[in-house]
């Protein structure tokens, strides 16, 4: 009867730590975040739009600029770290090239930042085309898989 007992307790601890530990690893991984237009669109020339995206426990804001193109609507990412580049296009929505005259950060440094196969993995997120405020939750929601591990604790 002692042992039974012994063994309902060990089941007890450890169902209630394993249910601790889905949750806690539930709420990982899903990064907290604030969108909010920007007023002022002094943010380069040809912007359409522009809004700032604040990661919660973070002290670098984002920046992404909507800019109208031949290829289609792209939107190019900045921080005091990186530069990084969204398309959305008749195909879909995913990272592209960003063009140099988008850049204010130096490209040795973003090349540090940014996990070039993750920026490939990126290519295409989603199939179709998206509106701009589908395409800035996908950039907040996905941008922080970009950083290279060791500078993770930029966003976060």
């Amino acid at each position: 009867m002692k042992n039974i007992k012994w063994l309902l307790l060990w089941v007890a601890v450890l169902g209630i730590a394993s249910l601790h530990t889905a949750s806690a690893e539930n709420n990982d991984g899903k990064p907290t975040f604030e969108i909010s237009l920007k007023d002022d669109l002094y943010v380069g020339n040809r912007a359409e739009k522009a809004w700032d995206i604040k990661y919660e426990n973070a002290k670098a804001k984002v920046t992404v600029v909507k800019h109208v193109t031949t290829e289609g609507v792209a939107y190019s990412v900045h921080s005091d770290f990186f530069d990084v580049c969204y398309m959305c296009t008749e195909k879909g929505f995913g990272t592209a090239k960003i063009r140099k005259n988008w850049c204010v950060v130096n490209p040795e440094i973003c090349r540090a930042v940014i996990n070039s196969d993750e920026l490939a993995r990126q290519k295409v997120i989603t199939p179709r085309k998206i509106d701009d405020e589908a395409a800035v939750g996908l950039i907040a929601s996905y941008l922080p898989m970009l950083l290279n591990p060791a500078y993770q604790h930029i966003l976060n």
